[in-house]
């Protein structure tokens, strides 16, 4: 019964280390005042956007203050093209990203938006 006990203690702990070790990834949180509905990072000057990340989202959509899982991405520095609802594109240029992190984007980042 003993060896049950301490086997099932060391299945425990090393899974508790491992999601430890994995933290809880890149987050953006966004700080606009409109709901944002496409989000879309490249490296800085590239112009090579990468997937949409609001489909990451349960509703497809990132409203004001909420938090976004970020995937596919590595640390570094990134360019930003933010579609809201009513057909505005905006961009946010060299926000750092990195590992395990929240990064926020506000009105004031916002630069180039059309309409």
């Amino acid at each position: 019964m003993m060896r049950w006990i301490l086997a099932l203690a060391a299945l425990l702990l090393a899974g508790s280390a491992e999601l430890i070790a994995q933290g809880k990834g890149i987050r953006f949180w966004n700080l606009t005042t409109a709901t944002v509905v496409s989000f879309q990072l490249s490296p800085i000057g590239k112009d090579a956007w990468g997937t949409n990340q609001t489909l990451n989202d349960r509703d497809k959509e990132v409203d004001h203050d909420e938090r976004l899982r970020i995937t596919g991405i590595e640390p570094g520095h990134y360019d930003a093209r933010i579609g809201y609802r009513n057909d505005r594109t905006c961009f946010a240029r060299n926000i750092e990203i990195k590992a395990d992190a929240v990064f926020s984007i506000a009105d004031k980042d916002l630069k180039d938006c059309d309409k």
